[in-house]
């Protein structure tokens, strides 16, 4: 769904660079590994939840009208249709220091 504001690739490119920049050091532990974190990419919130519609909903409830990206902690994608979710390689190395 489009927003009013920005643009589908702006929220794209906004949302990937502060998740690599400022979230993912914060995220992607162990305990949160396939779960669904939706970003608020004009002001940097976030919310993590097994359920993105849920996450998002909490992030609206704070945010009305908030331009929202959202992605699979530890994954290359969200959800998968008919392949495999590939682990990023920052999730493999933070699912080895959870097994230690």
């Amino acid at each position: 769904m489009s927003h009013p504001r920005i643009s589908d690739g702006e929220i794209d490119q906004r949302g990937q660079k502060l998740y690599e920049e400022r979230i993912r050091s914060l995220v992607e532990k162990p305990e949160n590994i396939g779960k669904q974190i939706v970003i608020d990419v004009e002001t940097g919130d976030f919310e993590v939840d097994e359920a993105g519609l849920t996450a998002s909903r909490r992030l609206l409830a704070r945010h009305p009208g908030a331009a929202l990206y959202g992605l699979r902690i530890g994954y290359n994608a969200v959800y998968s249709l008919g392949g495999m979710l590939r682990p990023t390689m920052a999730t493999d190395r933070n699912l080895d220091a959870g097994r230690t």
